[in-house]
């Protein structure tokens, strides 16, 4: 085809593309470019065929991206025009590149998409050249485009930006996509699968992890599902009869741990996935599949998005991509490309010892405990026993052992024998398979990265950096927990509230409960695999926990009792850091309370549940979970009994006057839209830093919001409680939530929370102000704004 070249009042480069037509499939499809463009121009898109205008236009700003949509509605071949526009002259349609459909392209039609930049000198040409036929998909705009290339274009299109690139839809990347997504974030999220998970992987969600999923607000989607909950284990040993018997049970959650939902939530990884992935989606970010990673480099070519990253489509088409960012994530899993080109190399902990394989399926038994989560030690070998949904049981069986003989690691195994093991392990019981979902073989080691980043903008979580055995049902716990470590830092950072220095503190907390995971787990796994005694020679657990026998308890057993905590996630501490504040804080006060002898709040903990009455509508609430997770903090202010139903205690009154006052820790973070915030934002109505929650010891009836609170913390009054609750576990306390908070009913305290939700300092409610100062201390130390009066506090991660 011939180029006829165009003479413009602007310099402009036009590169044609030849998407499918979409309403052809009755869906519109249409590729959008960020393009320079200059300031006052605007831009529509039109099919010549049909002369319908496709795009209104809109105003352009200088660097800003202009964002061309283009499809063709009437599927007769048209080509697509840009009509370009000054502020000052409107072009005509003369003056528009037009080309002639091919033949049979009926389905088919030409988008044009320009880069324009001013021209100070005389009018210059249009270049333009026609594209052949493909998906919108397989033309990205990158700076080493193949076809533009092969036929001389120039490659003026930039290379699209990303404040982060997520390789991996596993847990640890779709929630760290999910929560960057809806905080506003960027995001190129890329999987090599072609679809979720569909069988296998991943199952159980811990208790700490669906207060999680709760406060994210998708514990409701994940449990319209209808999972498995496992409230107890049975444990089942060989038997002096023969075969095996049960030797007791226990709590998968035990009393002693505050939970809210004392169970464990057995789900198929892929169902998990997808509830992310709609997530997601509401909120303008999408798994891009089949692609892969194929090389990275951070070569700061770009300050702000120093992060170059390759990528190619691993089907058929061998599409290829670069773009850059800001950060790049590996979720890839144990065989990460990312880490290994980091050279951070895996240590592993114990030589591989056993070879367990994984069956999930429907079967016919007369086992009784099949519906329960069992641990199955008999003379033929070991199996645990996972209920799942629609009627679905996930077994691990154990099919090698080192002090076999020819024992090896590599050993494969079909599904019929292990089948037939798992039968002679049941016995004096049966059991049938109706049908196999997922069956796979795998060695147990437990393996953990040297290091998470190296430079804090190339990062890794999940089973990128910690390998373990799946039985004690930790790994997709632990990966949610690393994700949500790293999302609100990464957007403490990228929002100006806090430096990237932060992001160390990344590595530093969540490797240390990997190490803690793999030293629980290494002996687990080893107590699971041994033969244990026979059942009638140890101690009957008694299912409350409470009662205790004459004979001791195998160390299994022992071990599972002595681990829920840490299991079901509410064990995870954090050591003491520049966020979790302890003596060697850079924030000195006597206001900060120590745990455990001033309060029973430890910093790097997550906060105790506590049940409370919401005021405004006398709803019964949990606490902890009334701020949602948005990236800010959370003032919780435990204000006492008022002395007063008239006026707001002077406490109150003290800590509102000084957050007020320039440089604390509030305005400093204020909101520069807050004079424009709607009234029924609840949670952040003067600042994304933080949000405040008060709790008065007193029924609600003798709580007049307006009355009893100074007017900055009656802007938050869908977050004004009354402590007028019992709670077992503190049943003589007048106001429970204080109480289990070590906080007196009469003065209360302060108890500042993490955006995940981990207790970061606790202190007095001073009457003088001095509470605020304390907070500007504690802030400061890892805020980028000068707090309290200018007096910046150094510190170190």
């Amino acid at each position: 085809m011939a180029i006829r070249p165009v003479e413009y009042p602007w310099k402009v480069v036009v590169v044609v593309e030849a998407p499918k037509c979409a309403y052809s499939h009755g869906k519109r499809t249409a590729r959008t470019l960020s393009l320079p463009w200059p300031r006052g121009l605007r831009c529509h898109a039109q099919c010549t065929s049909s002369g319908e205008n496709l795009n209104s236009g809109f105003p352009h700003t200088r660097d800003s991206g202009c964002r061309c949509r283009g499809g063709c509605r009437d599927g007769r071949g048209g080509s697509m025009r840009h009509v370009t526009a000054s502020s000052r002259l409107q072009t005509s349609a003369d003056a528009t590149a037009r080309f002639a459909s091919r033949p049979n392209s009926a389905l088919h039609c030409r988008l044009l998409c320009c880069i324009a930049s001013p021209c100070a000198s005389s009018f210059s040409r249009l270049a333009c050249c026609l594209a052949p036929r493909r998906s919108i998909s397989a033309f990205p705009a990158t700076y080493s485009d193949p076809f533009r290339s092969k036929h001389g274009i120039a490659n003026m299109v930039p290379q699209e930006k990303y404040d982060i690139v997520i390789v991996g839809a596993g847990p640890v990347g779709l929630l760290l996509s999910t929560c960057l997504a809806r905080w506003g974030y960027k995001i190129k999220h890329i999987d090599n699968r072609v679809e979720p998970t569909k069988t296998g992987r991943a199952d159980g969600i811990q208790p700490r992890s669906l207060d999680l999923l709760r406060n994210m607000g998708l514990k409701s989607q994940i449990m319209a599902h209808k999972p498995a909950r496992v409230f107890e284990v049975a444990f089942w040993d060989p038997s002096s009869r023969g075969g095996i018997a049960r030797s007791g049970t226990w709590p998968s959650c035990p009393k002693f741990i505050d939970a809210r939902y004392p169970f464990t939530t057995l789900l198929h990884q892929g169902l998990i996935e997808r509830v992310f992935i709609a997530d997601m989606e509401k909120n303008g970010a999408k798994v891009q599949r089949p692609w892969t990673i194929t090389d990275f480099k951070n070569d700061g070519a770009d300050p702000e998005y120093p992060v170059e990253v390759k990528l190619a489509s691993v089907d058929a088409t061998d599409e290829t991509e670069v773009v850059r960012a800001k950060y790049l994530f590996s979720g890839e899993g144990g065989r990460s490309f990312i880490r290994e080109k980091l050279g951070i190399p895996v240590r592993y902990k114990d030589p591989i010892a056993y070879v367990w394989g994984v069956m999930d399926g429907v079967v016919k038994t007369d086992f009784p405990d099949i519906k329960m989560k069992c641990t199955i030690h008999s003379d033929a070998g070991s199996i645990m026993v996972i209920p799942r949904e629609d009627n679905m049981v996930r077994l691990y069986i154990q099919i090698a052992s080192s002090e076999d003989k020819d024992f090896n690691p590599r050993k494969k195994a079909t599904a019929e024998e292990v089948q037939e093991h798992a039968k002679n392990i049941f016995k004096p019981y049966s059991i049938e398979w109706e049908s196999i979902a997922w069956y796979s073989v795998y060695p147990i080691g437990q393996g953990i990265s040297e290091r998470y980043t190296l430079d804090e903008r190339v990062l890794m979580g999940g089973d990128a950096c910690h390998t373990h055995s799946p039985k004690a049902g930790q790994g997709m716990n632990t990966a949610f927990l690393d994700a949500q470590n790293l999302a609100w830092k990464i957007h403490h950072v990228e929002s100006g509230f806090a430096p990237r220095s932060i992001l160390k503190s990344y590595e530093s907390e969540r490797k240390h409960i990997a190490e803690n995971l793999l030293d629980f787990d290494s002996r687990y796994a080893k107590l699971f695999s041994q033969k244990q005694p026979a059942a009638d020679d140890i101690s009957k657990v008694n299912k409350s926990g409470g009662a205790s026998s004459h004979q001791e308890e195998n160390a299994f057993i022992k071990t599972f009792k002595e681990s829920c905590e840490f299991t079901s996630g509410y064990g995870v501490a954090y050591q003491p850091n520049i966020f979790n504040w302890s003596p060697a804080h850079p924030a000195r006060s006597p206001l900060f309370l120590s745990y455990p002898d001033q309060t029973t709040q430890r910093p790097g903990r997550i906060l105790t549940p506590a049940t409370v009455t919401r005021v405004a509508d006398a709803n019964t609430v949990h606490l902890e979970q009334e701020l949602p997770l948005n990236g800010a903090w959370r003032i919780y202010l435990f204000a006492g009994a008022p002395a007063s139903r008239t006026a707001p205690p002077r406490r109150l009154a003290a800590f509102a006057e000084h957050s007020l006052r320039p440089a604390s820790y509030l305005t400093a973070h204020w909101r520069a839209d807050a004079p424009r915030v709607s009234h029924h934002e609840q949670h952040n109505p003067h600042s994304r830093f933080v949000s405040f929650c008060t709790v008065f010891a007193a029924p609600r009836a003798h709580i007049e919001v307006d009355a009893v609170l100074p007017p900055l913390l009656a802007r938050y009054r869908q977050h004004v409680y009354a402590d007028d609750l019992q709670d077992l576990r503190v049943l003589e306390a007048p106001a429970a939530a204080h109480a289990k908070m070590g906080l007196s009913p009469e003065t209360g305290g302060v108890v500042v929370v993490r955006p995940d939700g981990y207790v970061g300092c606790v202190l007095r409610l001073s009457e003088d102000g001095a509470t605020v100062d304390a907070l500007n201390a504690y802030f400061g130390a890892f805020t980028t704004q000068r707090l309290g009066g200018g007096l910046q506090v150094s510190s170190q991660l």
